[in-house]
């Protein structure tokens, strides 16, 4: 059940932003095992005064095509999974909108099944 926030500077077109939005699912659904159906998220685009980042943090050089993607997820998947997820992710971006590996920045924040309502005021996952 991730949920996902994109933020990133502005600039960007309504497709070139929906085929980020595909890619980066697609990585969840092959790395994770995420169903093509659990699809939610948002993506903010920022002006230049708005968006904040250091450029050479743990020796990575960023650039202002910086991408942030913070998953809310459930805390089922290991280690592996997600080092499987960043490097698909980064990879794809790269390879298919020509993001550097560099500028894809990428947090998880793990939760539990009763953290989650999917409508009607209810914990589906766990009813």
């Amino acid at each position: 059940m991730p949920f996902v926030q994109i933020h990133l500077r502005s600039g960007r077109s309504e497709v070139w932003l929906q085929k980020l939005s595909r890619t980066i699912h697609q990585s969840m659904i092959e790395e994770i095992n995420v169903p093509e159906d659990d699809y939610f998220q948002v993506i903010r685009q920022y002006e230049k005064s708005e968006f904040f980042y250091d450029p050479f943090y743990l020796q990575v050089e960023r650039t202002d095509e910086l991408i942030y993607i913070h998953f809310t997820l459930k805390q089922s998947r290991t280690t592996e999974q997600k080092k499987a997820l960043y490097r698909s992710i980064a990879s794809r971006i790269h390879s298919e909108l020509g993001v550097r590996k560099e500028d894809v920045f990428i947090m998880l924040a793990g939760n539990q099944d009763e953290d989650w309502s999917f409508g009607n005021g209810r914990a589906q996952m766990i009813e």
